[in-house]
């Protein structure tokens, strides 16, 4: 009986103005969704660990590159700028994508396209030189963190659209 203790005590209907709310104390029951005995349980998602692996490799190296190229390889200035600083947001997607978060990646992939954007102006405009190698580097990772992220995410989110179709033929 000390197991429940703790819980509220209902309104007592011998007060005035006092009155059980029988809606309001079945309300939480029904948003509660069960399923039946009679469904199979979904289908575990399979996902490719070595793209997860080749996803977070390609992130860290573009997050070193970052930081290499802007304050001792190739700066736009010698001894360096703040422009490293650009490698703080992969640095956000790190602990995420190095654990498989299917959340993180996927946002992580459209962010990296900003990195791939920068590889392919930087191949384009600037002068002869380091420089041109190291954008090469980093079109290379981008290009390739963006695809594997998107085929490590691609199971789980097809399992998601056939789920959400289940639900809307019930």
């Amino acid at each position: 009986m000390s197991e429940i203790s703790h819980l509220p005590k209902p309104p007592s209907t011998s007060e005035p103005g006092a009155a059980l709310d029988v809606a309001g104390a079945i309300e939480p029951l029904a948003a509660m969704k069960t399923l039946p005995l009679t469904e199979p349980p979904a289908a575990a998602i399979v996902l490719n660990v070595a793209l997860q692996r080749t996803a977070a490799v390609c992130l860290v190296g573009l997050f070193f590159l970052c930081l290499v190229w802007e304050i001792w390889l190739a700066p736009l200035k010698p001894g360096g700028t703040l422009l490293f600083l650009k490698a703080l947001p992969l640095a956000f997607a790190m602990r995420g994508t190095l654990r498989g978060s299917l959340y993180t990646i996927q946002w992580a992939s459209m962010l990296v396209l900003l990195y791939l954007m920068e590889g392919v102006v930087r191949v384009m405009s600037d002068p002869p030189g380091p420089s041109i190698a190291l954008a090469w580097v980093e079109i290379v990772l981008a290009t390739g963190f963006f695809f594997s992220s998107v085929f490590y995410v691609r199971p789980a989110k097809k399992q998601a659209k056939a789920l959400q179709k289940a639900d809307k033929l019930k």
